[in-house]
């Protein structure tokens, strides 16, 4: 009986031993992702900022465009 109950406990302990370093793994694994998705998020980040940026420019220069012909329409 003692025997039995000493190997129940031994195999207890190993499994609670597996499943600690199994999820030592996975919490390693789990930050592995964590950082790449910071990584993803930071360039859609910029990539947003760009494409905003962009329009803004691209506005900035429809308006000096019709300033240019306003100026060239003065001048003729």
């Amino acid at each position: 009986m003692n025997i039995e109950l000493l190997g129940i406990f031994v195999t207890v302990v190993f499994q609670g031993l597996y499943v600690a370093f199994k999820m030592g793994k996975f919490e390693e694994k789990l930050n592995i992702l964590e950082k790449k998705q910071d990584k993803h998020n930071n360039l859609i980040e910029r990539t947003y900022k760009n494409e905003t940026d962009i329009k803004v420019l691209q506005e900035k220069v429809k308006v000096e465009n019709h300033r240019v012909r306003d100026l060239e329409d003065v001048l003729k």
